[in-house]
């Protein structure tokens, strides 16, 4: 059904997005203070695990434009976007690599994370599950990783404000109320509150 307004993100998918905004942040910001803070990185870090796994259950059972098929970036995808001629709804095929590209680096934070130590008091709750040598190895990736996944943040930031300023669209309001305004198409179907109490 067309329409002026159309539902887009879903409430399991904002609540998601929300929540890893704010432990990314927060898993930042306790890492580089260090110290007792770390024992909170972890914790936090815990917490991502389970957002992740959410994420990807909510990628093949969730609403329509909360599923991975539906912005999955084909080629076929990609060369009408960069044509202009790609006119679907959530994220674009640019900004579907966006999504895979965080989601990819953001899971390997939190795996590397489990096995993680710090030297002093931390060891990540995986630890005991490989030698101190690979332990040490996946913590130098860790901590230089994150600098990689602050950069694809910023971007992804930057793009939210290219799009707002350049291309006069909104992406944070539909983030927040789950609605799109001043645009017609269909809204979003399924992964209703059984699917996501399951």
């Amino acid at each position: 059904m067309s329409r002026d307004r159309l539902f887009l993100w879903d409430f399991p998918t904002r609540l998601f997005h929300w929540m890893l905004v704010l432990c990314i942040a927060s898993a930042f910001i306790t890492g580089q203070i260090g110290g007792n803070m770390i024992v909170w990185h972890g914790r936090i870090g815990l917490v991502v695990v389970g957002l992740i796994a959410f994420r990807l259950v909510w990628g093949l059972v969730g609403s329509t434009y909360a599923r991975f098929s539906q912005f999955f970036p084909t080629p076929a995808r990609l060369t009408a976007y960069l044509k202009g001629q790609w006119h679907g709804h959530g994220h674009n095929p640019l900004g579907a690599f966006s999504v895979f590209g965080l989601l990819a680096l953001i899971a390997f934070q939190v795996g590397s994370g489990l096995f993680a130590n710090d030297d002093i008091a931390f060891n990540g709750p995986l630890r005991a599950l490989v030698g101190k040598d690979f332990s040490d190895t996946l913590t130098g990736w860790h901590r230089q990783t994150s600098n990689l996944l602050m950069a694809l943040v910023a971007l992804h930031v930057g793009a939210i404000v290219f799009y707002a300023r350049v291309k006069k669209d909104n992406l944070v309001t539909p983030m927040v109320t789950g609605w799109k305004d001043n645009v017609q198409g269909e809204s979003a179907r399924g992964g209703g509150w059984v699917a996501f109490a399951v």
